[in-house]
């Protein structure tokens, strides 16, 4: 059940994580909305990746901070999340950091998938920008009955397949470098 708690009812961990979500809203690029949005994640392994939100001329192409975020845990191949916070804020006048933000309908999907593919349900921390109000719940119940692999059959199927992307991915790069000896150099 979601809950409101205090920047210092979280362990050191947690408030690490909405501190560096928040911190890393400073990166954001939102020069049509004026709204920054920072995200970080933590994985099993215990590391973390944050990103922030990155707006588009065309409004439809913009990356949320939360999807960033997420694909930054995954191109590290460390996709295992147990956790993630986002912060947001208006930064241009009128400003305002008083309003918790949780992730948007589509964010909320990536999180769940990433959450069925780590077989946990992935702690969410929606803050303000000030860190003095934050929400705790959990993915499925920002997002219950959530579509996903198993609506696709595929439930189990990706390890194993991950498993083939890094045996292909290793025998290119041997083709890779067995194509360049054979051939001659070019000054």
């Amino acid at each position: 059940m979601s809950r409101k708690i205090t920047l210092a009812e979280l362990d050191a961990t947690d408030r690490r994580l909405v501190e560096m979500a928040r911190d890393e809203s400073s990166h954001a690029y939102a020069p049509y909305s004026g709204f920054a949005v920072g995200a970080a994640v933590r994985t099993q392994s215990g590391r973390t990746y944050a990103a922030a939100n990155l707006e588009n001329a065309s409004y439809g192409l913009a990356i949320c901070a939360e999807v960033a975020a997420v694909t930054a845990a995954n191109a590290a191949g460390d996709f295992d999340i147990e956790a993630i916070a986002v912060v947001g804020h208006k930064f241009m006048s009128p400003q305002d950091s008083t309003q918790v933000v949780t992730p948007c309908g589509r964010c909320r999907q990536v999180v769940s998938e990433a959450a069925q593919v780590a077989k946990t349900d992935v702690r969410v921390f929606s803050c303000n920008g000030d860190l003095s109000e934050i929400v705790e719940s959990t993915i499925s119940e920002l997002l219950p009955t959530a579509f996903g692999p198993a609506n696709l059959g595929v439930p189990d199927k990706w390890p194993k397949m991950r498993e083939t992307l890094h045996a292909t991915v290793k025998e290119l790069k041997k083709l890779g470098l067995e194509g360049q000896a054979a051939r001659p150099h070019q000054p």
